[in-house]
């Protein structure tokens, strides 16, 4: 483990050091296949270990989920390129130094590499946010390494569902797939109802990335079926808590507009957006699937109004999830590029989105 902790320091350091050599790095989906078998191995070989509640009762644990909900709450309002680099900074120079500490009690160690693995996953969102595709990949295979230290099922399902996520939006849903499969076999020994929920979406957005309608199906009514075996988020871990119904709604919507089920879509992307209000980066995503959903209904100035509101939320949010759904929308609208309302949203869209292919 002390491997990982140097290579988590060392990758911290050069990440604000020199950003720009690490953000040029590519995203290479097989690098996500040595994770998984390790994960894998560390489950069979790991079956006894206790289920840890990531659960602090003061001293340096209790500090550092303090800076994790803080730093969570950043993420929500303003995206993760507004808070990636405090992330980064505390990880590397307070975090990881303080897991090099000798004489620590060793459920408190436990403890705090989970938290560790919970952060560095932070930074592997926030940096795709900033569109550093291979840096957040990076980020997401070590705090796997070290959720497998700090024994937590839960968290490690989460993170499985964030690297699947990826895949899945960066072009590779069989890898997706594959890792929201390994998140589901993580979850079913975890007693997280909605942890695997949230890994059947997964599962479902890239099976409906692979045009596979019956296995994107099924997946999304395990899922719901995850969300009501949960009996809510006070009996849950604190990893997962932050997801309900409104999840499921806003990741089932992407689902039906991958399966051209435009109707299905509009309903639940419409939800999506009602239930967010104060969600920015939400609100953007579910907007552009609306947007997306009234357009394969062959209604195109609702379908322009929609994205403009999208576009207008994403003034203050630095988030490139929210701009990828955006650039799927106005790829979507090639063919009617001939329309005025067309050309007038993608002129005002450029600054934003940039120039389309």
């Amino acid at each position: 483990m002390g491997e990982t902790l140097h290579t988590l320091a060392e990758l911290g350091s050069t990440d604000i050091s020199r950003r720009s050599l690490l953000g040029a790095v590519p995203f290479v989906a097989t690098a996500l296949m040595d994770p998984q078998r390790q994960w894998l191995l560390w489950l069979l070989e790991d079956d006894q270990a206790p289920r840890l509640a990531a659960v602090a009762d003061g001293g340096p644990v209790e500090q550092v989920q303090a800076m994790i909900e803080m730093f969570d709450e950043m993420d929500n309002r303003f995206g993760g390129g507004g808070v990636r680099a405090s992330i980064v900074q505390y990880l590397s120079t307070q975090l990881a130094p303080m897991l090099q500490q000798r004489n620590m009690p060793s459920h408190e160690r436990r403890l705090l590499y989970t938290s560790a693995a919970k952060m560095a996953a932070t930074a592997g969102w926030c940096s795709y946010d900033t569109a550093d595709y291979g840096l957040a990949e990076r980020y997401m295979i070590q705090a796997l390494r070290l959720c497998a230290e700090g024994g937590d099922r839960v968290l490690g399902g989460q993170i499985l569902a964030g690297m699947s996520h990826l895949a899945t939006s960066l072009g590779n849903p069989v890898e997706g797939v594959s890792l929201a499969r390994v998140g589901i076999a993580t979850a079913k020994s975890a007693g997280s109802p909605l942890g695997l929920m949230r890994l059947h979406a997964m599962a479902a957005r890239g099976y409906a990335a692979l045009g596979d309608t019956r296995q994107a199906t099924a997946s999304l009514h395990a899922a719901g079926r995850g969300l009501d075996t949960s009996r809510g988020p006070a009996e849950e871990s604190p990893w997962v808590r932050f997801l309900d119904h409104h999840y499921l709604e806003a990741e089932a919507a992407l689902v039906h507009r991958d399966l051209g089920e435009a109707a299905q879509a509009e309903r639940l992307a419409s939800a999506s957006v009602e239930a967010n209000s104060d969600r920015r980066r939400r609100q953007a995503i579910s907007r552009s699937v609306l947007a997306t959903a009234f357009l394969q209904q062959g209604r195109l100035d609702e379908a322009v109004g929609t994205a403009r509101n999208a576009l207008d939320l994403l003034s203050g949010v630095h988030s490139e999830r929210s701009v990828q759904a955006l650039r799927d929308f106005r790829t979507r609208l090639a063919p009617h590029r001939g329309e005025r309302i067309v050309r007038e949203f993608e002129l005002r869209a450029r600054p934003i989105l940039g120039t389309a292919a």
